[in-house]
């Protein structure tokens, strides 16, 4: 293993050398050569990661409720959160694993790359202790930790959309993917949005999820624009 480049991106030097071989190791590898694996290290990597951020949460959002900084957490901890700094940080070059898990370019399976995190997170505690992984932590989340919190306590598109379409009763809300457009590395969505079977509004994204919310959110403004129509009558 190159530790030197691993630590470099890491941004921290290992004394003991082996806590970081053993966070890079999944179990594919470790079960056929009878080492350890990263299992240990991950569960209490996932305990340090909540508390640092939960720690941090609380010094810097003071403007935040509880249930906004849970929310908060629970976003930036998640397996897709941890999957980009991973990506970030090259891990997909230096996690060993059993044949059937590295392609060309790597190691690709996000849960191995976001666990590989986790673990990094305790080899490094170990190592020194919680004042260096704490830097680790925050340098690699501070971004996240701030886009989440500007948008915690707004609603979002579908939910206002919802709560709108229903203010006189029940009604069928629901959502469709009709295309996706492009490559598989550059693919963009097309979503339609339908009350009680009839089409409100169209939206595209990167994702479903964002394709969905753009439909959600010019739904809300054909709705708010025949409002107005109504209201100049």
């Amino acid at each position: 293993m190159h530790y030197e480049e691993i630590e470099k991106r890491i941004g921290y030097t290992f004394n003991n050398k082996e806590l970081l071989k053993t966070a890079l190791t999944h179990t594919s590898y470790a079960n056929t050569h009878g080492i350890e694996s990263n299992e240990k290290l991950e569960y209490l990597g996932d305990s340090i990661l909540e508390f640092i951020t939960s720690k941090y949460l609380y010094n810097e959002y003071k403007n935040l409720t509880e249930g906004e900084m849970t929310k908060v957490r629970a976003t930036v901890v998640c397996e897709q959160s941890l999957y980009k700094v991973a990506n970030h940080l090259g891990f997909c070059e230096f996690i060993i694993t059993g044949k059937g898990e590295k392609t060309i370019k790597g190691v690709k399976n996000k849960a191995i790359l976001a666990d590989s995190v986790e673990a990094v997170i305790a080899a490094i505690y170990l190592d020194s202790g919680i004042e260096d992984v704490e830097k680790f932590i925050i340098s690699n989340l501070k971004t996240s930790i701030e886009e989440e919190s500007k948008h915690v306590g707004i609603k979002d598109y579908k939910t206002v959309l919802q709560e709108k379409l229903q203010e006189n009763g029940n009604v069928k809300i629901e959502y469709k993917i009709i295309a996706e457009e492009g490559p598989d590395h550059d693919k963009n969505f097309v979503a339609q949005v339908l009350c009680d079977d009839k089409v409100l509004a169209h939206g595209r994204g990167k994702s479903k999820k964002k394709a969905e919310m753009e439909a959600a959110k010019y739904a809300l403004k054909t709705i708010k624009r025949g409002e107005s129509n109504e209201d100049s009558k």
